[in-house]
């Protein structure tokens, strides 16, 4: 693993990652799209507004996601030094900020004709807007101060206060009353979306996922090549 992250080998893994994702991503993102858009059936509520689910709700596990693994490699980047975990955050961070605001902007239209409203201040929605303000702070903390560890610190200070506003995130709509409905999939427990439902939205959600991977990858060797350039530059 460490001679994975520290050679110039990297480099020729990372395109032929990308070279592999390119070329199975856009028959599944077509696949994912007619499934969600046309084969999947309409809700006997909501009608084919809950089409708006095959997005917002793989965003929001993204989003969800992106900031716990950003936090947890910040802690063991801020316990061990280890400089390859602060390149693999920065890579992530925009990622995870981008998927959070598409899981809020979605999820505002979700609401019109679902709840009446576009906005509401209830737990969950005020959660993911606190969520992208750490997203936020952590990508300038990282930009904006010069001072590599000191940058560090911060970045994963930041990153570990805002690890706690995950779980209220997830568990929101059982703490408090809101106007957001509770989970429809459980990894424990039965799921109540119908399977009809279910096949296209975890389509949609493997599409992002590679999405996520080839942006992620295309960042991270970015990262990797800027550093390099600057370490030469110090020689």
């Amino acid at each position: 693993m460490y001679n994975f992250f520290n050679n110039s080998n990297i480099f020729v893994w990372i395109e032929k990652l990308i070279n592999f994702i390119n070329s199975i991503f856009f028959a599944l993102l077509l696949a994912a799209l007619s499934f969600a858009l046309i084969f999947s059936p309409p809700d006997y509520l909501q009608g084919d507004s809950v089409r708006i689910m095959y997005v917002h709700v793989p965003a929001s596990w993204i989003g969800l996601a992106s900031f716990t693994c950003i936090a947890l490699l910040s802690i063991l980047n801020f316990i061990f030094k280890i400089k390859n975990l602060r390149l693999i955050t920065k890579s992530i961070a925009p990622i995870g900020l981008m998927f959070t605001c598409i899981s809020i902007v979605t999820g505002s239209l979700w609401g019109q004709p679902t709840w009446g409203t576009f906005w509401a201040w209830d737990a969950r929605i005020t959660s993911m807007v606190i969520l992208a303000l750490f997203y936020f702070l952590f990508i300038v903390s990282q930009k904006l101060i010069s001072d590599e560890d000191k940058a560090n610190k911060i970045s994963s200070i930041i990153a570990t206060v805002g690890l706690i506003n995950i779980p209220i995130i997830k568990y929101s709509v059982e703490w408090w009353s809101t106007l957001h409905q509770p989970a429809s999939i459980k990894i424990t427990g039965s799921s109540t979306i119908h399977s009809s439902m279910l096949m296209p939205l975890l389509l949609m959600f493997l599409v992002i996922i590679l999405y996520c991977a080839l942006i992620f990858l295309m960042k991270y060797k970015t990262e990797i090549i800027r550093i390099k350039k600057k370490n030469l530059k110090r020689l």
